[in-house]
């Protein structure tokens, strides 16, 4: 079974056609480190960044390295009957600082350090989970950006350059498949204090 692997913040999808544009991130930008959406619903709470089994021990190191307190949270997990819990988890998920879930831990906001066009900069960059290397990239066919992405607001899209993110989603991708009948999807418990009474915490059954 083939799941759709949510890597955006926003279900939109651009229709298919030829851009021949290359996505350069927009100056001073840092939006998708710092807004998180509720998917699939609000129920579900607010999700962090895709983090796969095998990058969980490496992205927690990094944390200890830098000072910092994260919380990775399970995202997909997967069994064979619709029992108590999933037997196995397919991705996890790094969770946003703040009380609502917002702002990547590993963003640099407390200094004045810029990224090479002007955004906060990442602390573990060249170490950043795949899911991190393949935005805005979320779909392969047709190539699809992230609508929420402010590239893709001024610039409608693009399929130029964006060969690393396309190789990145393939893995994660590939990562990702399962022949597993039952999928579980876990609700954070995170998101706006207005919406308190929506979220939901623990593994939900997909329908």
């Amino acid at each position: 079974m083939q799941i759709f692997i949510n890597l955006k913040w926003n279900e939109f999808i651009y229709p298919s056609k030829k851009y021949d544009m290359e996505f350069r991130c927009i100056q001073d930008c840092s939006q998708c480190c710092v807004e998180r959406e509720y998917y699939p619903s609000k129920k579900f709470g607010k999700i962090g960044v895709l983090i796969l089994p095998e990058e969980k021990e490496r992205i927690e190191e990094l944390a200890k390295i830098n000072g910092l307190k994260i919380t990775i949270l399970p995202r997909i997990g997967i069994s064979k009957e619709k029992n108590y819990a999933p037997t196995e988890i397919l991705a996890y998920q790094l969770m946003g600082k703040e009380k609502n879930g917002n702002t990547c831990p590993f963003l640099d906001t407390d200094t004045f350090t810029r990224s090479p066009h002007g955004g906060f900069p990442c602390k573990i960059y060249k170490d950043r989970p795949l899911a991190c290397m393949t935005y805005p990239l979320i779909e392969l066919n047709p190539i699809t950006l992230d609508s929420k992405c402010k590239f893709c607001k001024e610039h409608g899209s693009a399929d130029q350059n964006l060969n690393s993110e396309m190789e990145t989603l393939l893995q994660i991708k590939n990562k990702m498949n399962t022949d597993a009948p039952v999928i579980w999807r876990f609700a954070t418990g995170v998101g706006e204090e207005s919406d308190s009474n929506q979220i939901e915490t623990g593994w939900v059954l997909e329908k």
